[in-house]
């Protein structure tokens, strides 16, 4: 099995790459969607989170709007956070990977990837980037988005210009989307046939 570790900033079109990878029949693991789950009503890490963070849950689950202020900018408070996510959302990933053994390849959907340690698990490292401008509008077009809050959200990212550089493969968004499923293709042919030697 060839394990991609598929990552990129905000607002880069990762969640539409990891998409394009689907529909090219490739089992995807959504961290981000395993942490919705997780969180949201009756997901199993709302009354630990309750419990670290009082008032950040309602009858919806976690309110991410309220926990996120209160662990922003407090790196004390997004460690304790993470220590309750990151142990629950690998517990996840394993059972995926259980779950898709018999595939060729999988896609390992992780935004900070490369700003954590990098699992050894990952053959191959694809980054999704666009130009600078198309995504403070994609992220500002977002409801609740402000520039402050975009610029805060950059700062604990790695650039994208470091991430270009750790890639194994890049994938331009800033392109219509016929020509980034090609892309996807593409790199999708490269990882079978450099594992087929």
């Amino acid at each position: 099995m060839i394990v991609v570790g598929l990552t990129g900033s905000i607002g880069m079109g990762k969640s539409a790459v990891a998409g394009l990878f689907a529909e090219a029949d490739v089992p995807v693991f959504d961290a981000d969607a395993v942490v919705h789950a997780l969180q949201r009503a009756g997901g199993r890490l709302v009354s630990d989170i309750e419990s670290a963070f009082p008032g950040t849950t309602g009858r919806a689950g976690v309110d991410r709007t309220m926990l996120a202020a209160q662990v922003f900018g407090d790196p004390a408070q997004l460690a304790r956070l993470e220590a309750i996510v990151h142990p629950a959302v690998a517990e996840e990933r394993k059972t995926f990977m259980r779950n898709n053994y018999a595939a060729p390849m999988v896609v390992l959907d992780v935004p900070l990837l490369l700003e954590k340690s990098r699992s050894p698990e990952i053959d191959s490292v694809v980054v999704v980037s666009a130009t600078a401008d198309i995504q403070r509008d994609r992220v500002l077009a977002r409801p609740g988005m402000t520039q402050e809050k975009f610029e805060r959200i950059l700062a604990l990212q790695m650039p994208d210009a470091e991430k270009r550089m750790l890639a194994d493969y890049v994938i331009d968004t800033s392109v219509p989307i016929d020509v980034t499923r090609a892309r996807v293709r593409e790199v999708i042919a490269c990882l079978t046939q450099n594992e087929g030697r």
